[in-house]
């Protein structure tokens, strides 16, 4: 199973937010979509970085509640990690693993076209594991 299959399944649509804009506006962006994450994007549709909860729970922490009024680009994860359609689940569950993160943005000759959560990989492979648990139910129930 790759990251093509996992978008099928998901949907393309993925949220994002200008650097420029707010702590505030993010926050009030997670909130209304009931999401983790923002791909922080240019016009073009790049990703320039990444802003999760747990980077706007660390600058309240450490900056106090006034960050809220500061650019994203002062908080934003700006290192990116991403994926291709073709990656696989196994793949990017390693690497999500590996780097600690729970979101990579999808991209196809550069460009934003899916992301996907650490919850889209577990559900992926929880149903991956199901339908071979039934196949072999199957196989040894036919004998």
């Amino acid at each position: 199973m790759n990251v093509t299959n996992l978008l099928g399944v998901k949907g393309r649509e993925v949220a994002t937010i200008d650097r420029s804009r707010s702590l505030r506006d993010a926050v009030a962006l997670l909130r209304e979509r009931g999401i983790g994450a923002l791909v922080v994007a240019g016009t073009d549709q790049r990703p320039l970085g990444m802003l999760s909860e747990r980077d706007v729970v660390r600058a309240i922490a450490v900056s106090g509640p006034g960050v809220l009024e500061d650019a994203i680009e002062t908080v934003m994860s700006r290192e990116v990690v991403t994926c291709t359609e073709a990656t696989t689940v196994d793949e990017l569950m390693a690497t999500m693993t590996e780097r600690r993160i729970r979101h990579v943005p999808v991209l196809a000759q550069g460009r934003l076209v899916g992301l996907v959560s650490i919850g889209d990989v577990v559900k992926a492979r929880v149903t991956e594991l199901e339908r071979a648990r039934r196949e072999l139910l199957d196989y040894v129930n036919a004998r």
